[in-house]
C-alpha cells in the first residue's frame, strides 16, 4: 500500500534543492518587502516576483498531490486491457520503480518480470539518482537497454510502462524501444504507456517543466513508427494519459 501523500513527499525529497531554493527566494523577497515599506513601487514589484515564485510552486505540489496521491492512479483499477487476466506481465521503468509491487497485487496470478532501462550516462538528473538511492529495487529486476529487451518474441500478455518512456530522449531510440515492445507482445497482448503530455494542463501544473514531456502528436507518431496500433486512449486525470497499444501484426480484440 502507498503511504499517505507519498507522491508529493517523493517529489519534495528527490527535488529538495529546487524547493529549498524557492523557499530561500521567498524569504529574501519577504524581507525585501518589509524593507521597502516606504517605496510603494519597489514593494509592488517585489510582491509580484514573490507571487511568481510561490504560486507555481504551490500549484504544482497541489496538482501532484491530486495526481499521485488521491486520483487512484496507483490503484490500477483503470488497467483492464485484455479479455482474460494476463498470465505474463512485464513492468518497465527508468530507475524509479513505484509500481511493480502494486502490479503484483493487481495481477496476483501472473508471472511478473521487471525491467529497468536506467543508464547513468544518459539519465543524469540528480532527482533520479536520489530516487534510486531511496528505493529498494523490486526482487529480480533486470537491467536492459531500451532497444534490447531481454524477452522472447510473442511471449508477454501485458507490458506496462508507467511515467517512464519519456526518459528515452532520442527519437530513434524511443521508436526502437516501442518496436521491441511490439515484438514481445503475444498476438492478443497489450502494452500500456502512461505519460504526462506536453499540453496546456501540464503547463499550468509544471510551467516550463512540461517541456520534459512529449506532445500527444509526438507519441502517436512514435507508436506508428514503432509498429503499434492505438487501441484505447484514457485520460486518467486531466494531467495523465494512458495509451493502450497492440502490435500491428498482432490480433486486435
Amino acid at each position: 500500500m502507498r503511504k499517505q501523500a507519498e507522491g508529493v513527499r517523493n517529489i519534495v525529497q528527490f527535488n529538495w534543492h529546487f524547493y529549498a531554493g524557492a523557499g530561500l527566494m521567498v524569504l529574501l523577497l519577504a524581507v525585501g518587502i518589509g524593507v521597502a515599506s516606504d517605496h510603494p513601487a519597489w514593494r509592488l514589484g517585489l510582491w509580484l516576483i514573490l507571487l511568481a515564485v510561490l504560486l507555481p510552486t504551490v500549484v504544482s505540489l497541489l496538482i501532484s498531490w491530486y495526481v499521485y496521491d488521491i486520483s487512484g492512479l496507483y490503484g490500477f483499477r483503470w488497467l483492464s486491457c485484455t479479455a482474460a487476466p494476463p498470465q505474463r506481465v512485464v513492468n518497465i521503468h527508468a530507475g524509479f520503480d513505484e509500481t511493480s509491487a502494486l502490479l503484483r497485487q493487481r495481477f496476483p496470478g501472473a508471472a511478473l518480470r521487471v525491467l529497468d532501462f536506467y543508464d547513468p550516462a544518459e539519465h543524469t538528473e540528480i532527482s533520479i539518482r536520489r530516487a534510486r538511492a531511496a528505493i529498494t529495487p523490486y526482487p529480480g529486476t533486470e537491467a536492459v537497454r531500451p532497444a534490447q529487451l531481454s524477452l522472447a518474441t510473442a511471449s508477454i500478455d501485458l507490458v506496462v510502462v508507467m511515467l517512464a518512456a519519456h526518459e528515452i530522449r532520442h527519437p530513434a531510440q524511443r521508436v526502437a524501444f516501442l518496436c521491441e515492445i511490439g515484438r514481445v507482445l503475444t498476438p492478443n497482448g497489450r502494452a500500456v504507456v502512461v505519460e504526462h503530455l506536453r499540453d496546456s494542463a501540464n503547463f499550468m501544473a509544471y510551467t516550463v517543466g512540461f517541456l520534459h514531456f512529449y506532445s500527444r502528436a509526438t507519441w502517436l507518431a512514435a507508436f506508428r513508427a514503432g509498429g503499434l496500433r492505438l487501441e484505447r486512449e484514457q485520460k486518467l486525470t486531466r494531467f495523465i494519459s494512458a495509451f493502450t497499444l497492440s502490435a500491428i501484426n498482432g490480433t486486435a480484440s
